[in-house]
């Protein structure tokens, strides 16, 4: 295969008629530029130039030859230039993808946030892969995904690390990061006419009798075995809706109860209430999932640091 330096010295020795001329323009010796040329000719098999009494010209041949060099060099720095833009964040593009409580308020402010900072990049907010979040990941179809340890872990609350965010560790699952982000309070949501609803904390053992709500993983009721340590009971779900809204309707209009992570605590409906219970449920872990270094693409670094951002803003205001 041909190197990038041969296309340079055929090019400039085409440009400046002569080897002599083409060595002094590359800071070369006249005999290196003529092993260039001979090795290219051999290499080619069709001589390249003929000399003429003031140096040398083209051949039919060798204008053809430094024609394609050039289209090769301009490609290879449209290449280098486009590469940069991506590098320096001044194009490319970044899928994400999240669940419904996250897409309420959370995402849509770290899209705004990233798209200000970076406007060449193109971002889109893709359906959650069917296959799941970190296949998709790890396959290349989403760059950036936004996953719970409800659908991490088989114990959740066995994850390593701690509620405190200096002392969280990076986690690693088939060359995909995990990188946490915050831990969610779970709030009870009960409808406005409800008898509890008055009250600031509710206890969860006079909650026994009520009716759950269930929602589309992870935005549902999460384990199991805690809430019904807490109530006493295992929860008697009646109603599931896979609908984020159609679940708070569904409170609202009193049919039952169900329980709302806290990033989606700014988008309640408006028959809604959130009220914390005692004891407080185990809180949810958020994780960014992308693709560990070095196929981590700068675009998706620059959004990591967006969301650790807004995370600790939330858990701030918690």
């Amino acid at each position: 295969m041909l190197d990038v330096w041969s296309l340079r010295v055929l090019i400039e020795v085409s440009e400046r008629g002569s080897f002599s001329a083409a060595a002094a323009s590359l800071s070369m010796t006249q005999p290196a530029i003529s092993r260039q040329i001979a090795g290219l000719e051999q290499r080619l098999r069709v001589r390249l130039f003929r000399r003429v009494p003031r140096g040398v010209v083209p051949t039919p041949a060798g204008s053809v030859a430094v024609d394609l060099a050039r289209d090769v060099l301009a490609r290879l720095r449209a290449m280098e230039a486009s590469l940069d833009a991506y590098a320096g964040l001044d194009a490319g593009q970044l899928r994400l993808s999240a669940f419904a409580s996250a897409n309420t308020s959370f995402v849509p402010e770290a899209i705004r946030q990233f798209s200000d900072a970076h406007p060449g990049v193109t971002l889109s907010l893709v359906q959650a892969d069917p296959s799941g979040p970190l296949p998709a990941v790890r396959e290349g179809r989403v760059d950036l995904a936004l996953v719970t340890a409800w659908e991490l872990f088989a114990d959740p609350h066995a994850a390593k690390g701690a509620s405190d965010r200096s002392q969280l560790t990076l986690q690693r699952q088939d060359g995909v990061e995990l990188v946490p982000l915050l831990d969610e309070d779970l709030r009870l949501a009960l409808s406005r006419d409800h008898p509890l609803a008055r009250q600031r904390r509710v206890r969860l053992a006079d909650l026994r009798t009520e009716t759950w709500i269930e929602g589309a993983h992870p935005d549902c009721l999460g384990p199991i075995v805690p809430l019904a340590e807490a109530l006493g009971d295992q929860p008697r779900v009646a109603f599931v809706c896979d609908d984020w809204n159609g679940k708070q309707a569904l409170v609202a209009a009193g049919v039952g109860i169900s329980l709302v992570p806290s990033l989606a605590s700014g988008a309640i409906h408006s028959g809604v209430v959130l009220r914390r219970t005692t004891p407080a449920l185990p809180t949810r872990r958020l994780y960014a999932a992308v693709a560990e270094p070095p196929f981590r693409p700068p675009a998706v670094t620059a959004m990591l640091a967006v969301l650790t951002a807004l995370a600790t803003g939330h858990e701030r205001s918690e």
